[in-house]
This record gives structure tokens, C-alpha cells and sequence, in this order.
């Protein structure tokens, strides 16, 4: 199922052994554009703390009660690697949450999730073989966390290769592995009362230093392109190839 992703911050995280709290924000990975954490704002029974939920935990989506469903206990997660959200996501913490909770490393393959298109491939997690094992410290060691927070990026200038076009309002997520579909661009200051979808893929660059994004279409194309009515699961057929 196809989802704008700012629709579940505020939906209840609810653990295997009662509501863990709510979702406050998203950590996407900006080298393929796929949701790598949840962020998660605890409440009164862990003082307040946020912790990092990955969608291997997840269940099931609740739309009617806006609730996700965690195969996690509260004990599981008051035990988890503690981070600060405010700062970068380091590549300690990350080795450190995966092997705590025996989550495989989603960076050393060539699939979304490591060496799987789908979460479901890749776990439950086997314990790798001594090979194996020196096989992810190597690729560990090469590897460079891009993790992005979604509330920040949203409002990002988008620029054409003739010109700005809008700003980032929102990503629509795929819920079978979690990726960015798409970006919803806003083009109030343009082109007056539309939206339009880009895929991840259409993307030149980022200056993630000056807030930018540049694609690979110029604002004809845009301008041609079919305008987003903010239905995100009947426009499914329209959404941007992978070439868009």
C-alpha cells in the first residue's frame, strides 16, 4: 500500500505488550531512498526518550484506529541502543542497534534491504558464517551512513534544469519494502494550485548543505506532466517510472 509518509506522524506505536508511543518523524536513506527508521516519541513511560523503530519490527498498519502494530516489548526497547535524534545517525549505532535486535545490515548488498529487494527475504536474521562475517565487517568499513530526516528535507527547493519549480511537501511510501515512490512537489510559487510527483530516480543532484534538489526534466515536462490530485493509492498506475 502507497502512503504519504507525514499522514502517520502522530499514529500510535502499539508493542507486543502494550502502546510503546507515537510516530514523530522518519529517517529516510538518501543513497536509495527507502525508510530506514521510524522515530519514535515514547511518552511518560521511557521519560520521554526517542528511540529508532525499523520497519522490521512492523506488522501491520491500523488506518481506522491510526496505530502501527511493533513485534517489540517495551523491556526490548527500553534495552535498545539509546541516540540522540538531534544528531547525525553514526555508523556505530547503527552496527550496534542491528546486532542487538539480529536485524541483518541493510547496507551491504545491492538490494533495498542488503541482499533482498523485501524485508521479508532478509529476516529472521541467520548468523553469518566466518566467511560471511568478514565478508560485512568489509563492507561496513567502506560504508557511510546518509540517513536524512524527513521532517527537515520536506521543504527542500526543487529546481529544473531550466528553473525552480516547488518545494518538497511530502514522500509517498511503498509499505512492501518501505522505499520512496515518489516526491510530492508543491508548485505554489510557479505554476499556482498543483502538485506533481518525481521519482527519486530523476534526481541530478542534492545540496544538502544549500537545501536544493535538481532534477533531470525541464519545467515543460513538469508542466506536462499528469498534476498529483492527492490520492495516493488510485493514482498508483500514474506514478513516475523509474526513468522520470
Amino acid at each position: 500500500m502507497l502512503y504519504q509518509a507525514k499522514t502517520l506522524n502522530g499514529f500510535k506505536l502499539k508493542g507486543l505488550d502494550g502502546e510503546i508511543g507515537q510516530v514523530k518523524n522518519f529517517f529516510f536513506d538518501d543513497k536509495r531512498w527507502v525508510v530506514r527508521y521510524l522515530i519514535a516519541e515514547t511518552g511518560n513511560w521511557l521519560l520521554s526518550r526517542q528511540v529508532l523503530i525499523s520497519p522490521y519490527a512492523l506488522s501491520k498498519v491500523d488506518w481506522d484506529e491510526q496505530a502501527i502494530a511493533v513485534k517489540l516489548t517495551k523491556k526490548q526497547i527500553e534495552d535498545s541502543p539509546s541516540i540522540d535524534t538531534e544528531r547525525p545517525v553514526s555508523q556505530q549505532f547503527e552496527i550496534d542497534y542491528s546486532e542487538y535486535y539480529a536485524y541483518p545490515y541493510y547496507w551491504t548488498g545491492m538490494n533495498t534491504w542488503g541482499d533482498y529487494p523485501y524485508m521479508w527475504g532478509a529476516y529472521p536474521y541467520a548468523l553469518p558464517t566466518p566467511d560471511q562475517q568478514k565478508t560485512l565487517q568489509s563492507a561496513t568499513h567502506k560504508w557511510d551512513a546518509h540517513l536524512r530526516s524527513a521532517q527537515e528535507v520536506r521543504g527542500y527547493h526543487v529546481h529544473a534544469a531550466d528553473g525552480e519549480i516547488g518545494h518538497i511537501e511530502d514522500f509517498i511510501v511503498d509499505d512492501e519494502n518501505w522505499s520512496i515512490k515518489s516526491l510530492i512537489i508543491d508548485t505554489v510559487n510557479w505554476w499556482p494550485g498543483k502538485k506533481v510527483l518525481v521519482s527519486p530516480r530523476s534526481i541530478e543532484q542534492v545540496s544538502w548543505e544549500n537545501s536544493i534538489v535538481v532534477i533531470q526534466k525541464t519545467r515543460e515536462e513538469v508542466k506536462n506532466s499528469r498534476p498529483f490530485n492527492g490520492d495516493v493509492n488510485s493514482q498508483e498506475s500514474h506514478y513516475p517510472s523509474s526513468n522520470s
